[in-house]
């Protein structure tokens, strides 16, 4: 052994240190798998350098954290989004509110989209309305169809939620220019209550929303047993739930919910700056493209 050791350019107490090492890292092996099973059972898509930062765990690195769960089978699947949500209204259209604007706080930004979840041959619709700031999705709804009363009823539970009888135009609810964000149903509930009314001019321009939406459908309700139509409302609430209350988000360090808590304790000098890429093109106007940086 001791030409071996020789050859080899190693030490025999080199040798003994290093596999006292790789013992100590295969028996810790599996809490670390056993800790992505646990997060995959409550976030069903939850990407790896999420898990690690969320969880911090001793005695691995982010690197080896993801490599040791790629090679474990947590490799995630990237889904297109092919079916077209969006049909808009060119006769009435609102500006994009957001240039030059720079939020501190939560209902200052909402935005709102619809996306689709198909189950078995059937299309259902989801709307979302998230709150930009704390990422934390205040408003949803669920049915078979793209009526804007059910971009109404999504509206309505954000309202009730946040608890605010009138915004006095310090909020913005920023969205697409489909025609259930034009209705007069829609605008008018936010006209009532004190609520701006933005709407992007390019598909880029509402980003934040487009991510959650993938994430909702990719990351929680494709991964549920869904086995009929009726759990489909009680599954989304759960994804919400999730993702509110549970999921870490690596831009805020901690869930939405939490965001919002450690906020009230923060003064606004003390508290980073939002501010959101945006295009200025105005009905014929020049374009002013304007590279916002978004530091939250």
């Amino acid at each position: 052994m001791q030409d071996i050791y020789t050859l080899s350019g190693v030490s025999k107490q080199g040798h003994h240190q290093a596999f006292k090492r790789e013992q100590a890292w295969l028996e810790k092996v599996p809490s670390y798998i056993g800790l992505m099973e646990e997060i995959r059972e409550i976030h069903p898509a939850m990407g790896l350098r999420t898990m690690y930062e969320m969880t911090q765990p001793e005695g691995i690195g982010r690197d080896a954290f993801i490599v040791l769960g790629l090679q474990s089978g947590f490799r995630l699947q990237v889904v297109s989004n092919p079916t077209r949500t969006t049909f808009s209204m060119p006769s009435r259209r609102y500006p994009n509110l957001l240039l030059h604007r720079e939020f501190t706080d939560v209902n200052q930004i909402w935005t709102s989209d619809i996306t689709y979840f198909q189950y078995k041959e059937q299309y259902y619709y989801i709307v979302l309305i998230m709150d930009v700031y704390s990422r934390r999705i205040v408003g949803w709804h669920l049915a078979d169809n793209m009526r804007a009363e059910n971009n109404v009823k999504a509206l309505q539970k954000a309202l009730i939620l946040r608890g605010v009888d009138n915004y006095h135009q310090t909020l913005i609810h920023h969205s697409d220019r489909g025609s259930q964000y034009t209705s007069d149903a829609y605008t008018q509930l936010l006209k009532d209550k004190g609520i701006l009314i933005s709407m992007c001019q390019q598909v880029y321009e509402n980003t934040h929303i487009e991510r959650l939406n993938s994430t909702i459908k990719n990351q929680y309700l494709k991964h549920y047993d869904i086995s009929h139509q009726g759990l489909l409302n009680k599954f989304l609430d759960k994804a919400v739930d999730a993702y509110n209350n549970l999921r870490y988000h690596l831009s805020l360090k901690v869930s939405p919910v939490q965001f919002e808590h450690n906020l009230k304790e923060l003064k606004i000098e003390d508290r980073i700056i939002l501010t959101i890429f945006t295009e200025l093109k105005q009905f014929g106007g020049n374009s002013n493209l304007n590279q916002l940086k978004l530091e939250l």
